[in-house]
């Protein structure tokens, strides 16, 4: 892939945060309050639930999309969290966490309250923390179940945000939510206008190509190529692909999340593969992507995947449109990105002047205080 300027792809960034549609401070009916005084403010928050709060919130315990939050409210918001379900972090993207952890010790300070998906969070962790507000993902609040409205009785509100659905509409909302929790209404009035603008850039380019959509195949890549891992349907990278103007073959087979059989892979014949990988990979066949893995490794690991039973005799394999992508870079606000990269291997002609790894690392060098080094999406053609 071309490699552009740095000067370029900020200046990018800036021409699409342009494209914000005129909004109140949040769209959400609230003035600004002065980032020093905290006072009562009622918000809606994702899922429909009205949430009052001393806002800008100046104890939060956080329990999911810690770089969002980061992005949001700037890299001082962390200074009023006093718990993390820091497993979410760590277990997730271990070397995100190194990363953040190498430019800010003092995360390694802040209290851990457990992890949901580990069974390990602790409502009795979480009170005795005494927060202001704690901001679960929709999919955190769901799984807590009479926990979360333990904390509530409490009297400690829960606003709830969701990037995992990958629509434009939740992204939006949940970063005006963030925006109110740290008082950062204008920052967040900036992120969400961009990501709304890189979205339908998309979608206009996709739309003016005229192209028939090529059908995709979405596969989480951590169990390597002897064994089929989750697909997507309506969330997570299955919206991601439909977003960049994919045909997703698993959709009539999968609502969210989960594995289908292999042979309806290759009935469904289709026109480009992308597998997702992480850093932290147990299994040493698992597509290494992300944060400190090197180019060699992540091509290496991906190339495997072409020799699954079957898959020579797909087109996608044929045609040599078998991709890799980073899953750390789902479901927050850089996922544009991921977004413009699928979008770019199935409309070739259409984004030929996007070099989305350029605005991904863009990204962060406008809206975090951290570099990421690795490699976030390849093809298995070098």
């Amino acid at each position: 892939m071309p490699t552009f300027p740095e000067t370029n792809v900020i200046q990018s960034l800036r021409r699409l945060a342009t494209a914000t549609l005129a909004m109140s401070a949040l769209g959400l009916g609230l003035a600004a309050p002065s980032l020093g005084h905290a006072e009562p403010r009622t918000f809606t928050d994702v899922i429909g639930r009205e949430v009052t709060a001393d806002l800008p919130a100046k104890r939060v315990v956080l329990g999911f999309y810690f770089e969002d939050y980061m992005a949001i409210g700037g890299e001082k918001a962390f200074d009023h969290v006093v718990g993390l379900s820091r497993e979410a972090w760590v277990g997730k993207v271990p070397a995100n966490w190194a990363m953040h952890l190498a430019h800010r010790p003092s995360l390694a300070e802040i209290p851990d309250v457990g992890e949901i998906d580990a069974q390990t969070f602790s409502v009795e962790k979480v009170l005795a923390l005494q927060p202001d507000l704690v901001v679960l993902a929709d999919w955190q609040y769901k799984a807590l179940g009479l926990d979360a409205q333990r904390i509530e009785t409490a009297g400690i509100p829960v606003a709830v945000v969701d990037y995992n659905a990958q629509t434009v509409e939740r992204h939006v909302a949940s970063t005006h939510v963030l925006g109110a929790v740290t008082g950062e209404e204008a920052r967040a009035d900036e992120i969400a206008g961009f990501y709304e603008g890189a979205l339908k850039d998309v979608a206009d380019r996709i739309a003016a190509s005229g192209q028939p959509k090529p059908k995709v195949y979405m596969e989480f890549g951590n169990k390597g190529p002897s064994e089929p891992s989750f697909t997507y349907g309506k969330n997570m990278w299955g919206a991601m692909a439909t977003a960049a103007g994919g045909d997703n073959v698993a959709a009539p087979f999968v609502e969210w999340w989960g594995v289908i059989n292999p042979e309806q892979v290759l009935a469904a014949q289709p026109d480009a593969i992308f597998i997702s990988g992480r850093e932290n990979n147990a299994n040493p066949t698992a597509l290494a992507m992300g944060q400190g893995v090197g180019s060699d490794q992540a091509h290496e690991t991906l190339k495997a995947f072409e020799g699954r039973p079957g898959w020579s005799g797909l087109p996608a394999i044929r045609d040599g449109r078998l991709f890799g992508v980073y899953q750390g870079a789902s479901r927050t606000l850089s996922d544009f990105a991921m977004v413009q990269f699928i979008a770019k291997q199935l409309y070739p002609a259409a984004f030929a002047d996007v070099d989305p790894v350029a605005n991904y690392l863009g990204y962060y060098a406008k809206y975090l205080p951290v570099t990421p080094q690795g490699t976030f999406a390849i093809g298995v053609q070098k």
